[in-house]
């Protein structure tokens, strides 16, 4: 039977995407710090955490995240930017992905196709940036796209049949979003989760190291 490992499903979409998998036979094992006490940022958690764990993994995904991080809001002029913000932030979006993958690449299989996936923004696209604001949080989820294309390239050596990617899941409803979503139309998590199942159902290697969106099409960077 295909195995899947979703860090951070006690959350909205961590939650519907391992809900979703097992509907369609996939036994998923889940971890979260909520639940578990399994913190992204805390390299000796997650290292001990993913030793425990067996595998193979035919798809690891990471649906940990934050907008909000200590009570600082998405910034939306320079004058409300601080350095805890933006360390807080990189921390959570960025390097407790990277942690993840670093651990995890042992519980992958190399004989078969896999997926590793992390949650992505498109607020993370520098390309597509014209609105301005959020800095912290546009920049963690930059910082987490570039840090995954960059391991997608090592590990295509080494896992010829692994897509690696970041994924946007569009704005979904959780509590996550909801005093920022505004007038930007949403989707219910267990949507995101269908539509995020789908698209990683149609990767393969030749997909490693790209970001996408919930139906599959290309984010610039």
């Amino acid at each position: 039977m295909e195995q899947a490992l979703i860090i951070g499903d006690s959350g909205g979409i961590g939650g519907a995407l391992a809900a979703r998998l097992r509907a369609q036979g996939v036994a998923v094992t889940g971890l979260s710090r909520s639940r578990g006490g399994f913190d992204v940022t805390d390299e000796a958690c997650v290292r001990d955490g993913l030793r425990r764990l067996e595998g193979p993994y035919e798809l690891v995904f990471v649906a940990t995240g934050a907008l909000e991080i200590g009570g600082a809001k998405p910034e939306k002029t320079l004058k409300s930017l601080s350095a805890q913000a933006l360390m807080d932030q990189y921390l959570l979006n960025a390097v407790g992905p990277m942690l993840v993958l670093k651990h995890a690449v042992s519980l992958l299989p190399r004989d078969r196709r896999a997926v590793f996936a992390a949650l992505s923004a498109r607020v993370g696209s520098i390309g597509d940036n014209r609105l301005g604001g959020w800095y912290s949080y546009r920049a963690a989820k930059a910082g987490v796209n570039q840090l995954l294309h960059t391991a997608a390239v090592e590990l295509a050596r080494t896992h010829r049949q692994l897509a690696c990617v970041c994924l946007h899941p569009g704005t979904v409803e959780t509590a996550f979003t909801r005093k920022y979503a505004d007038r930007h139309p949403t989707v219910t998590a267990d949507e995101a989760a269908a539509r995020l199942v789908e698209v990683m159902r149609g990767l393969s290697a030749r997909d490693t190291g790209r970001f996408l969106d919930y139906a599959g099409q290309e984010i610039p960077w």
